[in-house]
């Protein structure tokens, strides 16, 4: 690469510093430079975090790669570029694994070919930036110190957005008082929420407002869509981070231990009270009790509770003693608690009570593409789980994710992804290292087939299409709107659609959507 193709190239990227742009825009367009100018098939940008390094934008991998969280320990590419003093390329014959391997759409290949480079902010290592090719000695000629520009790039573009960040606190005061709350709180990880679609943007928004208060929360939605997650990223954003987060399931406990669970008893309150016992409230106090499918709590427990979330007060059954409890209450259900109330089934007061600050969470069909970053993340965990070289999804299972309703939401999703990636280890070759699931591995047809029968048909009724052409409609019509929204751009269409360009013009043609 000669020095002006690097500097035509990066003076853009450095003008951007200094402009107001979505993080993943600014990470987006420094891989798209890197492919410009080095000559490989992907490039991917990782954070570190913990244990963990997370993807923040890839350029020619499946887009289910932005939800995988790659493991250091188990991935030694990865853990020899973060602990590399610069550039590294791997020899092509190294026998150790890739974690890209499969991950190029359109190809199901090992990497042959593979460089990076560790992202450092001052001495700390932030992350890595990595290349990789299908062809081996592809980076044969590559100047390791081209790719060492863009990592220190990479390294201004995160210092940059840290800093944003940080500005957009309320306060100083404010932002020191949180790192203090994480420090103490390094024991208990922030759970992982997983997701870039507007309706998760506003979910996490929602959290990082509410997080750092006291307000009482109640997180609603169907059934499987992560209300426990929700609460647990809302106690890891509050001051009582350090401090237990208790849960409960309202549902599971019978109508004679729900007080006893929640307040505690003495000895001799009841038959089997053995010894006094301390309570889910106590348990909790100075933290959060999570009360858990709370839609399920009777009239009579409703009324006993609001007292406590009223004053803080509450008395061990059996007990006259009064005690005072410190705890930030986070409720959830799938029902409509208003609903309930109108109905007479919930305490008008006690509801109230309950939501200070009601919080939804979207169900995963409301959620685009956010679904095939979390096959990423689940098929990850199962790849690690059954010793994997490569755990992937072929073109095929990718639109069968997208066009299933999912009723049984992110739940139903991953207990799909563990069951299909048993299948498909079950029937690869012996020793493969890189397996694939397919739509039948997935069988959601299965699933859909009670929706799509129908029984008694008249004579001039449409029988209904079956499953490859019904994807095959879901596609085209998907990549038909993409393309009248960009004007005909069909890298516009593949960056939204999270396909490499020339995989989305393989797939246009044999949709009929494109003829050369």
């Amino acid at each position: 690469m000669t020095t002006k193709s690097l500097l035509q190239t990066i003076v853009p990227l450095v003008n951007d510093l200094a402009r107001e742009l979505p993080d993943a825009e600014r990470y987006r367009r420094l891989l798209e430079a890197v492919r410009a100018l080095l000559p490989c098939d992907a490039a991917a940008l990782l954070r570190l975090d913990g244990p963990t390094l997370v993807p923040l934008a890839v350029n020619g991998l499946s887009h289910d790669t932005l939800g995988r969280r790659f493991k250091v320990a188990e991935h030694p590419r990865l853990q020899a570029l973060l602990q590399a003093p610069g550039p590294l390329r791997f020899p092509a014959d190294s026998p150790l694994p890739d974690p890209y391997d499969g991950l190029i759409p359109g190809v199901q290949l090992e990497v042959h070919d593979c460089m990076g480079c560790p992202v450092l902010l001052g001495d700390q290592p932030w992350g890595v930036l990595t290349l990789d090719a299908l062809d081996k000695e592809r980076f044969s000629t590559v100047d390791l110190g081209d790719l060492q520009a863009f990592a220190s790039l990479a390294a201004a573009t995160a210092s940059v957005v840290q800093r944003i960040a940080g500005l957009a606190q309320q306060a100083e005061t404010e932002h020191l008082r949180a790192e203090s709350y994480r420090a103490l709180a390094q024991d208990h990880p922030t759970p992982v929420l997983i997701g870039q679609s507007p309706a998760h943007q506003r979910l996490l928004a929602d959290i990082a407002t509410v997080g750092n208060s006291d307000l009482t929360v109640l997180v609603t939605g169907e059934t499987g869509v992560g209300k426990e997650l929700v609460a647990q990223a809302l106690h890891a954003a509050s001051p009582r981070a350090a401090r237990p987060l208790i849960s409960i399931n309202c549902a599971a406990l019978p109508e004679s231990l729900v007080e006893s669970e929640l307040f505690g008893h003495v000895r001799g309150a009841f038959s089997g009270a053995v010894a006094d016992r301390r309570g889910k409230f106590e348990l909790a106090d100075g933290g959060t009790l999570f009360l858990d499918e709370v839609g399920e709590l009777s009239l009579n427990v409703q009324a006993k509770l609001l007292r406590v979330l009223q004053n803080g007060q509450l008395q061990r059954l059996g007990s006259d003693r009064e005690h005072r409890v410190d705890v930030r209450v986070i409720a959830a259900t799938n029902r409509d608690l208003a609903q309930e109330v109108r109905a007479g089934r919930y305490r008008a007061d006690f509801y109230h009570r309950l939501s200070v600050y009601p919080l939804p969470v979207p169900p995963l069909r409301e959620r685009g593409h956010d679904v095939l970053l979390l096959a990423g993340h689940f098929l990850e965990l199962n790849r690690s789980r059954l010793g994997l070289g490569s755990l992937r999804l072929d073109a095929d299972a990718q639109a069968a994710l997208l066009a299933h309703s999912w009723p049984g939401n992110v739940r139903e999703l991953e207990h799909l992804i563990a069951r299909s990636a048993l299948k498909a280890q079950q029937g690869a070759a012996p020793r493969a290292r890189i397996v694939s699931l397919t739509a039948a591995h997935l069988a959601l047809e299965k699933e859909l087939a009670p929706q799509l029968h129908v029984q008694s048909l008249p004579a001039d009724t449409a029988v209904p299409v079956d499953l490859r052409t019904s994807l095959d409609d879901h596609q085209r019509q998907r990549i038909a709107a993409s393309l009248q929204q960009h004007g005909g751009n069909w890298a516009s269409v593949a960056r939204e659609l999270g396909l490499h360009r020339a995989n989305l013009v393989r797939l246009a043609r044999r949709l009929g959507l494109r003829t050369r």
